[in-house]
Formats: structure tokens, C-alpha cells, sequence
């Protein structure tokens, strides 16, 4: 499996990239399983005027809540890492998002799935979009939430 590393939004005024780290997080963790549980973690990168890259995805912890349709991530080692990020690169690494999966080929964002990107992105200090990624078997859904309403939805660039 192999996902497309930079993307864009519709106006092509938006790239992201997707370190190749990133990319191999997101696909060791597919539920290609029928029993494989959703994981999920926070994105870190760096912001470049309207552009983002994804330098970084955190894996599930032990205290994470995981099952076939649910990825609760609990702040435990997660923060951490983000603070640590954040604080070697002198406030360059930051955190942008979450990413989870789906047990689905082209995955869609659920009910859940929306209020909670509305949520985390209403509560950043930054007031910047919440990047939102959902890794599927076959794709990814990424957006870039902001914390009232649909946000910007991309598409792989080939």
C-alpha cells in the first residue's frame, strides 16, 4: 500500500506534505484485519504561510482506547512528544492535527468524527484549522478543519 505524499485543496492555494515517516505510521496502521483495531495519534509539523508539513504522526499509547470502530486518543505520551517537538525545533514543530483510520477502503469522516475536529480545532491556542487525516485501506481522507463548519477537503497531487 502507498499513499501520495503532497496534496491540495480544491483553489490549489493549500499544499500539504506528508513525510515519508508519516506515510509509513499511517500505513502500518490500516485495519486490513477484521478484527484490527482503529489507531490513530497527533500530527506535528511545520507551517509555511498556507502550506503544512506533516513531518510527524504519534502512534497509539497503552492508554489510548482502542476497538474496531472507535480511536480514543488520551493525552498521555502523546503531549509529551508534541511538547518535546516543539521545544527542540524552538517552536518550528508544531502540533496541526490528528489523524486516525477506519475499517473501510475510501474512508468518510463520521458524525463523530466532525463534532470532535470542531472541537480540537476550537480549542488551539493558535486558532489555526485542525488537520484532519482518516487512513482507510485504500486512501485517505484529509481536511483542514475549522472549528465552526466544513472545512477544506484535498486531493492527492500525482
Amino acid at each position: 500500500m502507498q499513499f501520495m505524499s503532497s496534496w491540495a485543496a480544491a483553489d490549489n492555494r493549500t499544499l500539504l506534505h506528508f513525510a515519508r515517516s508519516t506515510l509509513e505510521t499511517f500505513c502500518r496502521h490500516v485495519q486490513v484485519g477484521d478484527s484490527d483495531c482503529e489507531a490513530g495519534g497527533l500530527l506535528l509539523g511545520s507551517v509555511h504561510g498556507t502550506h503544512m508539513l506533516i513531518e510527524q504522526a504519534t502512534v497509539p499509547t497503552a492508554w489510548d482506547k482502542r476497538s474496531r470502530y472507535l480511536f480514543e486518543r488520551l493525552p498521555f505520551g502523546h503531549e509529551a512528544i508534541a511538547r518535546a517537538r516543539w521545544t527542540a525545533s524552538q517552536g518550528t514543530i508544531r502540533y496541526l492535527g490528528e489523524w486516525h483510520t477506519h475499517p473501510e477502503d475510501n474512508p468518510n469522516p463520521s458524525g463523530f468524527d466532525r463534532s470532535e475536529w470542531s472541537r480540537l480545532s476550537a480549542t488551539r491556542r493558535d486558532r489555526r484549522p485542525a488537520l484532519a487525516v482518516i487512513v482507510g485501506r485504500k486512501s485517505l481522507y484529509v481536511e483542514l478543519v475549522p472549528s465552526l463548519g466544513r472545512g477544506l477537503v484535498f486531493s492527492p497531487i500525482e
